[in-house]
């Protein structure tokens, strides 16, 4: 037998191995074997078996065995990893990667174990007593054999206080057999820092019978289709659809996975789902420590959990018998992936279903393009929810023009509007809670100098992007590299005293809110704040329980939480999205501003929400008037004459590197070879500086090609990118199906 081994070296590529006898009835596709490489011993994956090799038996080696430090990978897994490699164009050594976290990959954090120990043999022990009884020397090895008779199988620690132990006794016993030892693995349980109170399932809603209808039809067979938009509006209940659809599936033996886009939702969503199932469940995202994930993993590995909600990475639960996998707020970019593999967990959800026979439930209030096109044109089931639930109604939307407000008196913020202190100021006074959204973090946007014309610049990125300030660190950030400086105090050009800070984000606008209410209790919620799952935990469950009133924050803040005591949500620069050099622009500000203002008016009190804004905008007047269909026909229309997604499929290629000339050159190398797979239905749109044109001293340069038909093109792509010589100092990034081209 041959085994087709993939190893930890990116070298995209598989190597045949023999099979030993020894293994033969044991290994499988996605064991974790171990095996001789060269002059070493490397660890790898088996991606297939085969009965013979291109290679003759005698030219390759044995596999040395099972990785014992490793898990296996489920075979449905692998094939899923196999799809991503090919479609991502990415290697599988990267794919491989992405379906086992990291601190269960390594194998460096193992299972915790517990030495348990008791009496080997009760009649050989009690001989030992009776035969030792009058012995003074092994008085002490008696008394604790007579211990474990009397107290049975326990750990050490357990035994240590008894008045009958004795170390030394102990070991000896256990030397000589009298004593036996087992390692158990310890069950880490799920975690219960959450509080929650069990929960029935509530009436369904006409709308979301509706749904559940559509579901059950899919995971019996009834409906060829396995894949369901659920297009519902925000509060019309598309949370109550996915619990009920998983007890559905639970009923039916099979497991589900939940996706989230956000972390900051992951205590909200386990609140509810842990309300309704108990410890059924496990908690899969980043800020999880390696001793967490790999516990986490193994629960689902060993069968003992049958849901799994987290975010992009948890798409990757190994369960053996999926039967739903659930992606809400579908729409949301950050399902896609920035680092190789550059997968959509949306898209790669869908694959998985279809693999595994498992349904896939779509859900979002403001559905993304590319959904809406596949259930227009049959791909995907439509399912819509349009009433919110007890059929509250939706609050009112208020926009407001900055441009015709009077000038602020010096020294005196203009972040918020009158009308919008007026409505925070009422709500209170009625003891109601507030919302201000600013998707911008930090407090100004630049650093300049009035005297000279100084500012203050990032000298390893684009020189049209200036440095972020933080009052509260006094650091100046880049948001592109990361880079880090300390702020001036004075002009670092001419040393003028007076330098001026222009241009806002959330740090500055908690600090403008602090000022305009002094009484209030301020809240703030950004990358800048958040560091832990914690971190998100503690500031929600203040606000829950109204120890906050005034939560300010950026797009973290926007989705999917529910907060009765809500009756206001203020969006300080509704139209700032708009800007973005990105055909996608125009849809994520209509999706963000209208998840912000599903924030308001949630509880028994109708909800008010303010746009602030300083342009005229068609995208802005349709999420005021809540018109998503309105808009999507908009965009569609704007989109198809342009031939953009979902009209076409598009690939991004990047091609970075410290010599511009040589990137340069090198990118219109690769476009010419590309030309060769030119036909009538696509575009290549040849290389040119990137919107954002250096990061970290690497210029950047764009290709995109756009288009139907693209299969060919894009497996030339992965083999020039991945199998072709590529300069030294040059790297080519392909991301296929881009969310953004900055």
């Amino acid at each position: 037998m041959i085994a087709k081994v993939i190893t930890d070296i990116s070298l995209d590529r598989e190597f045949d191995y023999l099979v030993p006898e020894n293994l033969v009835s044991v290994i499988r596709v996605g064991s974790a074997v171990a095996v001789p490489f060269g002059r070493t011993s490397r660890s790898g994956y088996v991606l297939a078996l085969a009965e013979n090799s291109f290679y003759a038996p005698d030219k390759l080696k044995y596999i040395s065995g099972l990785a014992a430090d490793r898990p296996a990978i489920p075979e449905n897994l692998i094939k899923l990893g196999k799809w991503i490699s090919s479609y991502y164009c990415a290697t599988q050594e990267h794919a491989v990667r992405t379906l086992l976290p990291a601190a269960v990959r390594s194998g460096k954090v193992r299972e915790k174990k517990l030495k348990l120990y008791s009496v080997a043999d009760r009649g050989e022990a009690e001989k030992y007593i009776i035969s030792h009884a009058e012995e003074s020397r092994l008085a002490k090895r008696v008394k604790v054999l007579q211990m474990l008779l009397r107290r049975g199988e326990g750990a050490k620690a357990e035994f240590a206080g008894d008045v009958d132990f004795s170390v030394a006794a102990f070991e000896a016993l256990c030397k000589s057999g009298l004593i036996r030892v087992r390692e158990k693995v310890l069950d880490t349980g799920f975690d219960d820092r959450i509080e929650t109170l069990p929960d029935s399932p509530l009436e369904p809603t006409a709308d979301q019978q509706q749904a559940l209808e559509q579901i059950s039809e899919m995971l019996s067979g009834k409906i060829s289709s396995h894949v369901q938009l659920l297009y519902g509006t925000t509060n019309s209940g598309k949370t109550e659809v996915y619990l009920q659809a998983i007890s559905k599936v639970l009923a039916m033996g099979k497991s589900a996975i939940v996706l989230v886009p956000e972390i900051s939702l992951t205590p909200q969503t386990v609140r509810r789902f842990r309300a309704r199932f108990g410890s059924k469940l496990s908690v899969l995202h980043s800020r999880l420590s390696d001793r967490e994930r790999f516990d986490e993993w193994n629960r689902i590995n060993s069968g003992k959990v049958q849901i799994a909600i987290g975010a992009r990475s948890a798409l990757f639960a190994p369960f053996a018998n999926l039967g739903l996998i659930v992606v809400d707020e579908e729409h949301d970019s950050s399902y896609k992936q920035s680092e190789s593999p550059r997968y959509h967990a949306r898209d790669v959800a869908v694959v998985r279903g279809q693999l595994e026979n498992a349904c896939v439930v779509l859900g979002s209030a403001t559905p993304s393009a590319e959904s809406l096109y596949n259930a227009k044109t049959g791909k995907f089931l439509l399912c819509r929810m349009a009433a919110q639930v007890d059929n509250k109604p939706p609050p009112v939307i208020h926009v407001v023009d900055r441009r015709l407000d009077r000038a602020p008196e010096p020294g005196v913020s203009n972040l918020l509007s009158p009308i919008l202190i007026n409505a925070v100021e009422e709500r209170l006074e009625r003891g109601e809670q507030a919302i201000l959204f600013l998707n911008r973090r930090g407090y100004a946007r630049t650093l300049c100098c009035p005297q000279c014309g100084y500012e203050a610049r990032c000298p390893e990125c684009s020189v049209n992007y200036n440095y972020t300030y933080s009052r509260s660190r006094s650091v100046l950030s880049c948001h592109l590299c990361g880079g880090i400086v300390p702020a001036p105090r004075v002009c670092p050009e001419c040393g003028f005293e007076d330098i001026r800070y222009f241009g806002s984000g959330t740090e500055k606008l908690e600090s403008c809110v602090r000022g305009a209410f002094p009484g209030a209790r301020v809240g703030r919620m950004d990358s800048d704040l958040m560091r832990s799952a914690d971190d998100y935990e503690i500031i929600l469950d203040k606000f829950r329980r109204g120890r906050l009133d005034i939560l300010v924050g950026t797009q973290m803040i926007a989705k999917g939480l529910h907060f009765p005591g809500v009756t206001l949500v203020g969006v300080v620069n509704a139209d700032l999205g708009l800007s973005m050099p990105d055909f996608r622009a125009q849809e994520r500000t209509f999706q963000m501003l209208t998840q912000v203002a599903g924030r308001a008016g949630r509880g028994e009190k109708r909800g008010e929400v303010i746009f602030q804004t300083t342009r005229d905008s068609d995208v802005i007047r349709f999420a005021a008037d809540l018109d998503f269909d309105g808009f999507s026909k908009f965009d569609l229309e704007f989109r198809e004459m342009l031939n953009y997604p979902p009209f076409s499929r598009m690939i991004a290629i990047f091609f970075k590197g410290e010599n511009e000339s040589a990137v340069a050159g090198f990118a219109a190398e690769f476009a010419e070879k590309l030309s060769a797979y030119q036909h009538p239905k696509i575009r290549i749109i040849p290389p040119a500086p990137a919107p954002v044109e250096k990061i970290k001293n690497q210029y950047r340069y764009l290709m995109t090609i756009r288009g139907t038909g693209l299969k060919t093109i894009r497996e030339a792509v992965r083999v020039l990118a991945l199998h072709s010589h590529i300069p030294a100092g040059i790297t080519v990034a392909v991301d296929v199906d881009p969310q953004n081209l900055m």
